[in-house]
């Protein structure tokens, strides 16, 4: 899947359609982004990457069919514009689409708990947007186990539309949060799981090795913290591997995550057509027992 948080931040309106382009091309078809995107960056408000996709699909309008189109609500916009209640919900929902230029959302994603809305008023929103055939399907980013359990008992007992897709933040590095209760659930309940901070912003690529590296991009300083002797083993069994088959780091981090078990599928971006490349060639990348052995116990503590 492609990250599309790097629209209007990392990379311009241009480049951004070359690499959609491509993408399209080498014949994968979903793409990740979120109404907030890239609010961070001096100068912008958030919708500036809903916003490319957008002009992208009205530059070409077939390409929206080839599309499984992901974005998410719910991140803080003003302190009258965040959570997940059914006010925000469906005005969100109307900016996004505007934005996105598009009169559906395929799969509509819940980005962080807000508990101060209950699961029945969050997912009656949704119920009435899937009906309007505004959104085809929902998810959720971001919870824990014991949350997405009562999400689901909520559903299932009000008859409400259910999380089909739980998006968690995952990785050779960070495994912790996903790994044991979260995904035992997912795999049970048949939901997908498109994994987030798939490369861990880049250390797995293997461009950062140093405090001296965390300059190469405006990525490098989220990178530090996995600059650590952990960190330090996971990139030399990468690139050991990565020497084996012929691959890059990256490639093979991301091969790694599409082999594990209830993973459907990992969301990673690209600045570049040679970055872009490598992640297309991560889908046909298969490793052996013992490489997945040598990568897992590199990661252990």
């Amino acid at each position: 899947m492609l990250g599309g948080n790097v629209f209007g931040w990392t990379i311009d309106e241009k480049t951004s359609f070359d690499l959609l382009d491509g993408f399209i091309d080498a014949g994968l078809n979903a793409i990740d982004t979120a109404d907030i995107y890239s609010a961070w960056k001096p100068g912008n408000h958030g919708g500036e990457s809903e916003t490319i996709l957008g002009n992208w699909f009205h530059r070409k309008p077939s390409n929206r069919d080839r599309v499984v189109l992901i974005t998410k609500v719910g991140s803080a916009f003003a302190p009258d514009k965040k959570g997940l209640s059914e006010r925000w919900i469906m005005q969100a929902v109307e900016d996004s689409l505007r934005r996105l230029r598009t009169d559906r959302i395929d799969l509509y994603l819940s980005h962080w708990p807000d508990a101060e809305t209950p699961y029945a008023e969050t997912l009656g929103a949704y119920a009435k947007l899937i009906k309007a055939g505004k959104v085809r399907a929902v998810g959720a980013s971001n919870l824990k186990a014991d949350q997405l359990e009562e999400s689901l008992a909520v559903a299932k007992g009000q008859s409400l539309p259910r999380y089909e897709v739980l998006q968690p933040e995952y990785n050779l590095y960070t495994r912790k949060s996903f790994e044991g209760p979260l995904c035992d659930l997912a795999v049970a309940q048949g939901i997908g799981v498109i994994t987030y901070y798939s490369l861990a912003s880049g250390f797995l690529s293997g461009k950062y090795r140093s405090e001296k590296d965390l300059g190469k991009s405006a990525r490098g300083g989220g990178v530090a913290k996995y600059l650590d002797s952990r960190g330090l083993r996971l990139l030399a069994a990468l690139d050991e591997v990565a020497a084996q088959l012929g691959a890059a780091p990256a490639e093979v981090a991301l091969a790694w995550l599409m082999a594990r078990p209830g993973v459907t599928a990992p969301i990673a971006s690209a600045t570049s057509r040679d970055q872009l490349n490598s992640l297309i060639k991560a889908t046909t990348l298969k490793m052996s027992p013992g490489q997945m052995q040598a990568l897992e116990d590199a990661g252990k503590d």
